[in-house]
């Protein structure tokens, strides 16, 4: 995707290099050697930071720019991460494959995309498995600090609550917060936190 490709060249990390606030609040729930997804990882400061807590981490992302500053990230801090460049509409997620799912931002989805992402998340958990999903409130629109553009990309507690239903949610909030994250996130956010359980 060209358009992250812009977004990511230069030697600054666009969203900075320390991991995202509310997956640090998640570090209790984390057991070492889980294998862990780490969906549009970007840049690579969560899934490095995951890998630094013992776990085994798949990053994807389909930028070969933000991957190249992972790896990079990954050598500096000295852990190994499986970084795989791939569109995750074509990507095999595999079947009960991971303990633990982190998308955090990943809503460059519009609503139909959406779904079919959430469906695939849900099929690659293992029984028991964690989903930890973070994303912004339509009102994050008004505070323009970060996230799309596109209304309906966004998240409300209503819509995840129906999207995963399926599972057992553990938490589910929407707050807003000051949030430092590169250039690309920095300021009073709207943000919708999940943590969700695989039965």
């Amino acid at each position: 995707m060209s358009i992250w490709n812009e977004r990511y060249a230069g030697e600054h990390y666009h969203f900075g290099t320390e991991p995202n606030a509310f997956l640090l609040r998640q570090k209790y729930r984390f057991t070492p050697g889980q294998q862990v997804l780490a969906i549009a990882d970007g840049e690579g400061r969560n899934g490095v930071w995951l890998a630094q807590q013992g776990l085994q981490v798949v990053a994807v992302d389909s930028s070969n720019v933000a991957l190249h500053k992972a790896q990079k990230l990954a050598q500096q801090r000295g852990v190994s991460v499986q970084f795989e460049l791939a569109d995750l509409l074509q990507w095999d997620w595999g079947v009960a494959r991971y303990d633990v799912v982190v998308g955090i931002f990943i809503q460059f989805a519009p609503p139909g995309v959406r779904e079919q992402m959430f469906a695939r998340i849900e099929q690659c958990l293992k029984p028991g498995g964690l989903l930890l999903l973070e994303g912004y409130a339509p009102r994050q629109i008004g505070y323009k600090t970060g996230g799309p553009s596109q209304l309906e990309n966004l998240y409300t507690v209503a819509m995840l609550r129906e999207a995963f239903s399926a599972m057992d949610i553990l938490e589910l909030r929407d707050y807003d917060a000051e949030i430092e994250e590169g250039p690309g996130h920095k300021g009073i956010s709207a943000l919708v936190d999940l943590v969700a359980r695989k039965p």
